[in-house]
């Protein structure tokens, strides 16, 4: 990325290589698009430089990311947050894109840009760019779309905040899993912005409609939220809502979904408290250290010493010392393997 401090020399030459044939020129001069905006000053790079990034048809990947990347940082180079809205639309473009690496650091660079935005910008071009995305005929943009609204709805009036969640919503039962897959990603980052009243009802819904999602790369997305969403909610409306979800998470048919509780089970813990962890968790996570699939064996043994330590000793002598007397004799070298990496750290734990 170009610094403040590099000399302001061809301009001209940098910017017909935006348009050179050849992909590394192309490339170097989007790398330098800082360089040719200071040259161009603010008015120019609103009405000649950004107006020409919106109609560029390039198809190379690097080219695009590259853009994506610069126009994060271009608010002060076409004037400040009063015209910061002009970096929309190059930006809604890449939001579209094939490849996923270009519409992730478009999204990002559309956060960081509407972060900055003044309330009434984010009403008239914000939100209506987030809701054609999320409209979008194309999933890429329906899946860049989901990325959006937590930075959109703090902004919106509350009649637009209804229609915000009424689109949220549609995007979790959309037909195409990739667009699932980033509306239960982003889930949690959109419900730290909602009311408490809306989350318990309308948010939740969505995760519990998400939780019985019938593909598995949907459902282990939800399990990795399952902790950051626990924290948001009351302590006995964690338990209520998302205890049980755990639970089943932990006897899924899926053993990538089980696996990713096993994985995540210290942190789940952490969100119900230690009664909860006692009566239901201890359970659920010594079935995932008898799990039938030796991946699931190995990511439970690997949080042993972290979950013995949530636990008292006598709980852990109890009920998890058994368990991985079992696995030092597993019939999997993994298992084993994965055991002795952690067996010195339950020693302190333990009292012995």
């Amino acid at each position: 990325m170009a610094t403040v401090d590099e000399p302001l020399y061809p301009i001209a030459v940098l910017i017909n290589e935006l348009k050179n044939a050849d992909v590394q020129l192309r490339l170097n001069s989007t790398r330098r698009l800082s360089t040719i905006a200071r040259a161009l000053g603010e008015e120019r790079t609103r009405n000649e430089l950004i107006p020409f990034l919106s109609e560029n048809n390039d198809d190379d990947d690097e080219v695009l990311l590259a853009m994506a990347e610069e126009l994060g940082v271009f608010v002060p180079y076409v004037g400040g947050q009063e015209h910061a809205h002009v970096l929309l639309p190059p930006l809604e473009t890449l939001c579209t894109v094939e490849e996923t690496c270009v519409r992730d650091k478009a999204v990002e660079s559309l956060c960081r840009i509407g972060s900055q935005m003044k309330e009434n910008d984010m009403i008239n071009w914000f939100i209506p760019l987030v809701k054609r995305l999320a409209a979008g005929e194309w999933f890429s943009a329906r899946v860049s779309a989901c990325g959006l609204f937590h930075i959109a709805y703090p902004s919106a009036p509350e009649m637009l905040k209804t229609e915000l969640q009424a689109m949220y919503s549609q995007l979790c039962q959309d037909d195409m899993p990739m667009v699932r897959r980033s509306a239960v990603s982003s889930l949690w980052k959109f419900a730290a912005t909602v009311e408490p009243a809306h989350l318990k009802n309308n948010i939740m819904t969505m995760f519990e409609n998400l939780t019985q999602d019938d593909q598995d790369s949907v459902r282990l997305l939800a399990v990795e939220g399952c902790a950051t969403l626990g924290k948001l909610l009351e302590p006995q409306e964690c338990i209520e809502r998302i205890l049980p979800v755990i639970v089943s998470f932990s006897q899924d048919r899926s053993w990538r979904v089980r696996y990713m509780v096993a994985d995540q089970l210290s942190e789940l813990c952490q969100a119900v408290g230690p009664e909860p962890t006692r009566m239901d968790l201890v359970p659920a996570y010594m079935r995932l250290l008898r799990d039938n699939e030796a991946e699931v064996r190995v990511a439970a043994v690997g949080k042993v010493t972290k979950f013995c330590q949530i636990l008292n000793p006598e709980l852990a002598i109890q009920h998890i010392l058994p368990c991985v007397k079992e696995l030092s004799l597993d019939s999997s070298q993994h298992v084993r393997s994965a055991l002795a990496s952690v067996l010195m750290g339950m020693a302190p734990v333990l009292g012995k």
